[in-house]
């Protein structure tokens, strides 16, 4: 499903910081679109409101730089992404541990997969 233009608009609005040009936010990397789109998409079906969402990424940012991070903006979405993290396991929509679980098996996944295919998730990645 593509990402609706007037609620990727409305987050940009919404959220300070969002790194964009003139035709709205731009991203680096795939993920960081991912990542941003998922957070739109959860904020159209009311999981957070705009306010609540940037009070958390100010909180998230804050603790990275707290420890270490530079802000030079290369990070943004990773603070992005934890944010995502926090509040869906701080709403109940999974666990921090399930989160990490499936976390652990990409990398397992990751770990095997020829440089240029697919990774694809596979049960023994689940595994400890």
């Amino acid at each position: 499903m593509p990402l609706d233009p007037q609620a990727a608009q409305n987050a940009t609005s919404a959220v300070p910081g969002i790194p964009r040009d003139a035709d709205g936010p731009v991203f680096r990397e795939p993920w960081e679109a991912q990542a941003f789109a998922m957070a739109v998409a959860l904020h159209a079906r009311g999981l957070f409101t705009w306010p609540e969402w940037a009070a958390t990424l100010a909180d998230e940012i804050k603790r990275a730089q707290a420890a270490g991070d530079a802000d030079t903006g290369e990070t943004y979405y990773r603070h992005w992404l934890a944010t995502l993290e926090r509040l869906i396991a701080e709403k109940g929509v999974t666990t921090f541990e399930t989160l990490h679980r499936y976390r652990d098996a990409w990398d397992h996944a990751a770990d095997r997969t020829p440089h240029g295919s697919p990774i694809v998730l596979k049960p023994e990645d689940f595994a400890s």
